[in-house]
């Protein structure tokens, strides 16, 4: 029987935390969502996810900050970066940070579930 994979969530705005929390507990995800980036900062080292999805503009600490806490203290974590702001400039810092992938808003829940599967593929079997 394979565990359920383990996603934190981090976005500014609590009505995309919510949304995105139900759609992927539906579709058998374990799903903590947070508003502020110090809860997330002080849940990663109490607590092992499989995937870290972050709005990347957020009040200090922003999304690449956060991202690189979870880099520096759960290495084993995926991060999905999301923005309303894509540009190639931003994209770029985000994956060269360590990112697996970069998602521009609005995007569909069912594509940010797939690419969660596929990136935790193997994990937690």
């Amino acid at each position: 029987m394979k565990a359920k994979r383990r996603v934190i969530i981090l976005d500014d705005e609590a009505i995309v935390c919510e949304r995105l929390k139900t759609a992927l507990e539906k579709s058998g995800f374990y799903v903590e969502a947070y508003a502020q980036s110090q809860q997330v900062i002080d849940r990663i080292p109490e607590h092992k996810f499989d995937v870290l999805v972050t709005d990347l503009k957020m009040r200090k600490p922003d999304g690449l900050d956060v991202m690189s806490f979870v880099k520096e203290h759960s290495p084993s974590t995926k991060v999905i970066i999301v923005t309303g702001f894509a540009t190639v400039e931003t994209a770029t810092k985000a994956l060269k940070g360590g990112a697996v992938d970069f998602i521009a808003k609005p995007f569909k829940i069912s594509h940010l579930r797939d690419l969660i599967i596929k990136i935790t593929s193997g994990q937690g079997e």
